[in-house]
């Protein structure tokens, strides 16, 4: 029987491995529909729905595609009670890095993210 924590790893793993292959499909397996983005830029609050970032990822240049070295941690898990966890995560993508802050809540079976803060270090 897995356990709640490394099921929240592999949902981890999910996010890395559609970050870097830039696979919305394996991103679509870990992020609610309804889950939301959000960076602060300029003092300001900048939100993102996750159907349009996933049309920003399919668009760009992968890291994959570009030969990019991989480095992604789990750096926290934070899990309270059944149903909600906190996953602090780091990651590198082509001369970027960035710290993301990954909220998840088990529904419908499965841990997914339904919000995102993040930003580049």
């Amino acid at each position: 029987m897995t356990s709640e924590i490394q099921q929240l790893e592999m949902a981890v793993q999910h996010y890395f491995d559609g970050l870097y292959e830039g696979d919305i499909d394996k991103l679509g397996l870990v992020f609610h529909a309804k889950a939301s983005l959000f960076m602060g830029v300029d003092d300001a609050l900048v939100a993102l729905p996750v159907p349009e970032w996933f049309t920003r990822v399919a668009a760009r240049a992968t890291p994959q595609s570009q030969g990019a070295a991989r480095d992604d941690r789990i750096l926290m898990i934070d899990r309270t009670g059944p149903t909600n966890a906190l996953v602090k995560i780091s990651c590198l993508m082509p001369a970027k890095s960035y710290t993301d802050y990954l909220s998840f809540i088990k529904v419908e079976g499965r841990w997914q993210i339904v919000a995102k803060s993040y930003c580049e270090n």
